[in-house]
């Protein structure tokens, strides 16, 4: 069987003595050291002043619309995981979408300030697939309207962008440590933000408004990371290169025997961006051959998935506006197989199928 994606699993030994740290200590949660220690070390190797590791990569993005004292409407993309839509709604604001660039898949910035109202009081957008929003375009905007700017990078680790972290672009990022990410501590995300007052008030919120033991800086929420899922992230963290490495010889084999398939659409890198090659994302040129490559692909004991299917402005509590090339490609993508050990020979087989399908 080859799934859509597979677990990174370090040695159970060498995580089992990571986490035999906290054992010793008899301190599992609330910010133990492995958590202090796993922020200390992601902070160097991201190169971003500020972290704040989380229980999960869905609470970022709802802490963050608390922090910012989000209301009424807040833009955002259609393209993306339901987390990004569901923390708006669940945050009691009202998602205002905003269809996609067809070559990048991110939020169209030509596009946003059409969609601005006297509602409007922020932008969520999703770095898809790990590729980056035109973050230049959009701080333009949010400046010009007085917006504030999330941006969701749950596939971004690791990502840069014109030699910077992208975690380093908006008023607040987020990445999830899930267990189908690169870098992962099975269930975990972090929150990133370089200002320093905001981060304080981000940081007080992910932990019951806590400025200490018996002291609360207002209202709060527990999204603290616990060091069971540190010491895995630890543990995970130091085979990072090797990881990436991998995925880009997976990612960089299919451009290759792919990108001339004119019935294909690739997803194209933004200009100054350094991918960390997550996911190979392909549209087909319309559903049924979607469905139909999908279906012979597991046939043959093969995982693709849609990702991201269904377009968001369709969802039943967040029904938006028409998104054309959204709800397009939604239903005609698929993600190939990638994992850091996937083999030449099996990337071959799904080649060959994928092309029989359309030599059909």
């Amino acid at each position: 069987m080859i799934p859509v994606t597979k677990t990174f699993l370090p040695p159970q030994e060498e995580y089992q003595a990571v986490l035999s740290r906290a054992w010793d200590a008899g301190w599992i949660t609330n910010r133990g050291e492995l958590v202090k220690e796993l922020e200390e070390k992601l902070k160097s190797y991201l190169e971003v002043p500020n972290i704040i590791a989380t229980t999960n990569g869905t609470l970022p993005l709802q802490i963050a619309i608390k922090a910012l004292g989000l209301t009424g409407e807040i833009i955002t993309t259609p393209f993306s995981y339901v987390a990004t839509t569901s923390s708006i709604v669940w945050e009691n604001c009202k998602p205002v979408f905003v269809d996609i660039h067809p070559d990048y898949f991110t939020i169209d910035e030509s596009r946003i300030e059409a969609a601005i109202t006297e509602s409007t009081s922020g932008i969520l957008a999703t770095h898809v697939f790990g590729n980056p929003c035109n973050v230049e375009a959009i701080e333009k905007i949010a400046n010009k309207h007085n917006l504030k700017v999330i941006y969701d990078g749950a596939h971004s680790f690791g990502v840069t962008y014109k030699g910077s972290s992208i975690f380093n672009f908006g008023d607040v990022s987020t990445c999830s440590f899930h267990a189908t990410k690169i870098f992962h501590s099975g269930e975990g995300g972090a929150i990133f933000c370089s200002d320093p007052n905001l981060f304080q008030k981000l940081y007080f919120h992910h932990n019951f408004g806590h400025d200490g033991p018996d002291k609360f800086k207002g209202i709060g929420i527990n999204a603290k990371m616990s060091e069971l899922q540190a010491a895995l992230g630890l543990t995970v963290f130091a085979y990072i290169e090797s990881l990436l490495n991998g995925r880009k010889k997976v990612f960089q084999y299919y451009n290759e025997h792919l990108f001339k398939e004119k019935r294909l659409r690739l997803l194209k890198i933004r200009y100054g961006a350094k991918l960390n090659y997550s996911y190979f994302p392909i549209i087909f040129e319309n559903e049924e051959v979607c469905l139909k490559v999908k279906l012979r692909l597991e046939y043959n004991e093969i995982f693709p998935r849609r990702y991201f299917y269904p377009s968001l402005n369709l969802m039943e509590y967040a029904v938006g506006g028409s998104c054309p090339i959204a709800e397009s490609y939604s239903s005609q993508i698929l993600c190939l197989p990638v994992y850091q050990d996937l083999s030449v020979e099996s990337q071959e087989i799904i080649i060959a199928i994928i092309k029989e399908v359309l030599n059909e």
